[in-house]
């Protein structure tokens, strides 16, 4: 079972715009179809784990990367007990971070509005302005026991990074509250938010500038526990009866 989200946009405009992306398409179901479809979910008991990628990276023209990345783990052993693990990176690397003349921004461009946005669950906003730049949001949520964790990472909640002028940062943290992702240039913002007690997971782009490449990705990877042989029999018996009433 896999789950996938994802915004790309290549802008080159001259005026501050936001990229709309195409509407979902909602199609209304009656009960009485839904009661003859057959299928199969995972359950909560099903679920042992998780992996949690989040990643965040922005490449300007002078050849400065910022980056923030992370990973949260947890897993369920034979007595129910979960061990949790935390890793986190983040860095201001290559060309010349201290020359922000040649990092693309735009000081006549805005991209605004964006991050005062709420949405119940997952949402993806792109804003851009300026020329040759290429943004990416995506979400990925699948069932995969063999989940490949971000390494390079040390085993902290939170890191942070900047250049040597503060014009360019860096930052991602673990809290009780969430996760928290922020990428801050002189082009522009990129942020990643989960929320676990308001079920909110928000990316935000917000380009202003020219020849930017920046992308938000996250991962969530659920992992499941083999069914038992009698866990089996009785979904079995169960399949069986509800077919007979048929």
């Amino acid at each position: 079972m896999l789950c996938s989200v994802s915004t790309n946009a290549v802008a080159s405009e001259s005026s501050a715009r936001d990229i709309d992306t195409a509407p979902v398409k909602v199609q209304m179901v009656d009960d009485d179809v839904l009661s003859t479809q057959t299928g199969k979910y995972a359950g909560a008991t099903m679920i042992s784990g998780f992996v949690l990628n989040v990643i965040s990276q922005w490449q300007l023209p002078n050849g400065v990367t910022a980056l923030a990345q992370g990973t949260l783990g947890a897993v369920q052993n034979a007595a129910g007990q979960v061990h949790s693990t935390v890793s986190t990176l983040a860095s201001v690397s290559g060309g010349n971070s201290g020359n922000a003349a040649n990092a693309g921004a735009n000081p006549n461009a805005q991209a605004t509005g964006g991050q005062n946005i709420s949405v119940n669950g997952v949402s993806q906003i792109t804003q851009v302005a300026g020329d040759r730049n290429t943004g990416t949001n995506s979400a990925l949520i699948d069932f995969n026991n063999n989940a490949v964790t971000l390494t390079g990472a040390a085993t902290a909640p939170s890191a942070v990074a900047s250049n040597s002028t503060g014009s360019i940062k860096a930052g991602i943290s673990f809290g009780s509250n969430g996760v928290s992702v922020a990428l801050q240039t002189p082009a522009g913002l990129a942020t990643q938010t989960i929320t676990p007690g308001n079920g909110q997971i928000a990316q935000l782009l917000q380009i202003a500038g020219n020849n930017q490449q920046v992308a938000n990705a996250l991962q969530l990877h659920l992992q499941t526990q083999q069914m038992s042989a009698a866990m089996i029999r009785q979904l079995g018996v169960l399949q069986a009866l509800q077919n007979s009433r048929r």
